[in-house]
């Protein structure tokens, strides 16, 4: 595929309008190059970063995590977690706390913001159960859970997976499924947000995730994320899948607390890839066609999806994207969440790419976009370790945390033979989101109108704007923001009707993590639907590394190389860039086809944990295990709709 554009390499000290780093407590600026830090403290020299009546726009990308579980909820819990949402919290900010198997933990760099999500599914049973509460040991299963638990090792670890599999297959005991053990639990969640909450600083979010399995383990989950503060949030009582597993349960339970409170909500939905097809099915939940009124709902509930985390990537699939090969990155795609296996048709309805272009397709039939989605990622740890960097990867469960033997243990299992290793977690991901304050509404608005951008883990900083006046001279980082807002819109946004005898033109720049790898090129991924309702999708190389000698050949590009030297799991930059800016015009626009247009970078290959823990612990592992990673950040698309 060809494409058209305009590539330079930016000097360090001219990207000040476009990243900036955290400065709470526990931040650290290590690797930043000086005008990342200068850009900092330009923006809040006590540290803060607080709204301004004279900021024109988002001026700084606020990284955080927006999938946490701690040990309230009752699979983590259950599987060892010993750490609860204050110790999420505080790790998160950068302070050092005690992992659940007693090993010191504390992050590289602070992030700023999270939202613990603990399941609304047996919220605050778990404590209750393991102190031998009367009423839960009236019932036989919770009592020999409990005992079990009680003694520990390999008989702790069976009752866990017990445990668990009952709750995946909503087969908990009745005791645990009431409501009641959830007031004490919510009002403290609540209580710890806010005390941790501190605008301008850290956003500690109120929210929870609600966690549909459809009817034999289709992943349907959703995280709930308030905007509000406790007066509001305080006034109601989590949803949970006891009552219904509709998705649209949840869209009327948002509803109703708008409703009833004046606050506002949303919800992310995760993990499409084990759904087996439910995610992004064209019909409701029972089977019934989609209607206008179900898919209004569904846009408006939903803006942004999480497509990077601990279970896999939901972004694409290689039998879905032949063309993109960078799209076989952590799959996990043989199964749903209890291991039953996919049949042939599931993948499609899985995927965000497909998803987007799905959503067009029935917006030309329905009028509306049910599958409008910026993009988002979190980790789901479940051990309360928002840790998702591969040198510095805490696991999902407290069973995964760092130890020698870790990688060869087994994740899950079911009794029709499926079988996933540990070694098959992803450490990923993290949200940046560009918001004019680190607060709950700044943030929480970027989220809403879908200027966020999803990473596997490192914190590369990316602008990506649309419209039909930009020129090669706008893609100059002194003017390339300013002139993106004023111009055109960010990412999540929406382009109207060409003017006549116009394409759209996209400007668009990246910086590296600045104290991780190098960049190796950024993409612009289109999907399109023609005048017949087929969708396709293309893929443009707009900027590289060393353009001088890589030279595209049919819309591919040499490999950037790899330096990676496995013995001791390091890397050299000596090859890649730090820094990629340039303008994109769609060679092939029809101003009569609904499009999306979102941008992926990518790095050049870097060592996985798995790597990492090969040389910590000096073991040898399976030949099946992946040992290197290409890592990348992909934003949220920018829609164009044609006129009447």
């Amino acid at each position: 595929m060809r494409s058209i554009c305009n590539v330079s390499i930016l000097a360090g000290a001219c990207l000040i309008a476009l990243s900036g780093c955290s400065k709470h407590p526990g931040a650290s600026t290590d690797g930043a190059s000086p005008a990342v830090v200068a850009d900092a403290a330009r923006l809040a020299d006590d540290g803060r970063y607080l709204p301004d009546p004279n900021r024109k726009y988002p001026e700084r990308v606020l990284w955080g995590d927006e999938h946490i579980h701690t040990s309230w909820s009752a699979d983590a819990g259950l599987a060892g977690a010993t750490l609860g949402p204050e110790d999420a919290v505080r790790f998160a900010r950068g302070e050092q706390v005690t992992s659940s198997t007693g090993q010191p933990a504390k992050l590289q760099r602070a992030l700023d913001w999270i939202a613990v999500t603990d399941h609304s599914d047996g919220m605050g049973t778990i404590n209750e159960l393991q102190a031998g509460n009367a009423e839960f040991m009236a019932d036989p299963t919770a009592k020999r859970w409990a005992e079990m638990m009680k003694k520990g090792g390999e008989e702790g670890r069976a009752a866990a997976k017990e445990a668990i599999s009952a709750q995946s297959n909503q087969k908990l005991p009745k005791i645990l499924m009431d409501p009641k053990w959830m007031v004490s639990a919510w009002q403290k969640t609540v209580d710890i947000m806010e005390k941790y909450n501190e605008p301008g600083t850290f956003t500690a979010f109120i929210s929870y995730e609600w966690t549909s399995n459809g009817t034999s383990g289709e992943n349907l989950h959703r995280n709930v994320i308030f905007r509000d503060n406790a007066d509001r949030a305080k006034q109601v009582l989590p949803l949970t899948t006891f009552q219904s597993s509709d998705p649209a349960s949840l869209w009327t339970w948002l509803a109703g607390y708008e409703d009833k409170t004046g606050g506002k909500v949303l919800a992310i939905p995760h993990n499409g890839n084990l759904s087996n097809g439910r995610m992004f099915e064209e019909q409701q939940y029972d089977g019934k066609p989609m209607t206008r009124e179900w898919a209004e709902a569904r846009n408006r509930w939903e803006p942004i999806i999480e497509i990077y985390q601990y279970k896999g990537q939901s972004e694409a699939h290689p039998s879905l994207s032949p063309s993109d090969e960078f799209a076989s990155f952590e799959l996990w795609d043989d199964a749903n969440l209890n291991g039953v296996a996919k049949k042939p048709g599931m993948i499609r309805t899985e995927y965000w790419r497909e998803a987007l272009k799905s959503g067009m397709r029935i917006e030309g039939t329905l009028g509306v976009n049910p599958f409008k989605l910026g993009a988002a990622a979190g980790t789901d740890t479940h051990n309360g370790l928002s840790a998702g960097i591969e040198d510095n990867f805490w696991g999902k469960f407290a069973g995964s945390e760092p130890r020698p033997e870790r990688w060869s243990e087994v994740y899950k299992k079911n009794t029709a033979g499926f079988v996933r290793k540990d070694w098959s977690q992803s450490a990923q991901g993290y949200t940046g989101v560009w918001a004019a304050a680190n607060t709950r509404d700044a943030i929480w608005d970027a989220m809403k109108r879908r200027e966020t951008y999803a990473s596997s883990g490192p914190r590369i900083t990316l602008r990506f704007f649309g419209g039909y006046d930009f020129t090669a001279a706008d893609a100059d980082a002194a003017k390339l923001v300013a002139s993106g807002y004023a111009r055109g819109v960010p990412m999540g946004g929406d382009l109207s009707a060409a003017p006549e005898g116009k394409a759209p033109t996209f400007l668009i720049a990246a910086m590296k993590d600045p104290s991780g790898a190098n960049l190796d090129r950024a993409q612009i991924i289109k999907g399109w639907v023609d005048a017949g309702g087929k969708s396709h999708e293309a893929i443009y190389n707009v900027a590289w590394s060393d353009p001088a000698t890589r030279k595209e050949v049919d819309g591919k590009l040499p490999a950037v190389g790899n330096t990676i030297d496995p013995g001791t799991a390091t890397y050299t930059n000596s090859i890649g860039t730090p820094e990629l800016i340039g303008t994109f015009t769609d060679p092939s626009f029809d101003p009569k086809q609904r499009a999306f247009y979102y941008m992926r970078v990518l790095e050049i290959p870097t060592p996985r944990w798995t790597a990492y823990d090969a040389v910590r612990y000096k073991v040898k592992m399976a030949p099946e295990v992946t040992m290197s990673i290409v890592e990348r950040a992909a934003t949220s698309p920018i829609w164009y709709t044609p006129g009447p």
